[in-house]
């Protein structure tokens, strides 16, 4: 009895803000190489599903910038290396991301903080040399507003 959906008339699905975005790195990305406003080139490594309809498709591209990189120093000390998480593209519509699941205070400074990914004394480097991200590397990020979308073709 229903008719299939046409273009038209096809129902728009919420994609809900903090939702996780499975990424990964595209590009190498290293605190010795890298500086402050690099493009940083992700893509997506698993479909974005809304229940059980895919919304945007495993391998989209999104993107990051590099918002502060330092390259390891004398005396053993570290280098560092922090990405503001830009948005997902979804046909040609810009999904915008942030690097933590909830939303962190209000005004610029705590735009900036959810925004924001560090990468640092977390296992990724090693006492007195640069971060190094080899492209594959994974990264969640997470839907920064609700955003109604039509289902992937």
């Amino acid at each position: 009895m229903s008719t299939p959906p046409t273009a038209a008339s096809a129902e728009r699905i919420v994609l809900k803000e903090g939702t996780e975005v499975p990424l990964v790195f595209a590009t190498d990305l290293n605190s010795k190489t890298a500086v402050d406003d690099d493009t940083v080139n992700m893509t997506l490594a698993g479909d974005l599903k809304v229940g059980d309809v895919i919304v945007v498709k495993k391998g989209a591209p999104a993107l990051a910038t590099v918002t502060h990189a330092k390259k390891a120093g004398m005396m053993g000390k570290a280098g560092e290396l922090s990405i503001r998480l830009e948005y997902l593209k979804s046909g040609d519509q810009r999904l915008r991301l942030r690097g933590s699941k909830g939303k962190e205070g209000e005004g610029k400074v705590g735009a900036t903080v959810a925004l924001t990914v560090l990468f640092g004394p977390v296992g990724l480097i090693k006492h007195g040399e640069n971060v190094d991200i080899p492209p594959g590397t994974p990264l969640t990020a997470y839907v920064d507003q609700d955003y109604p979308l039509l289902a992937a073709k």
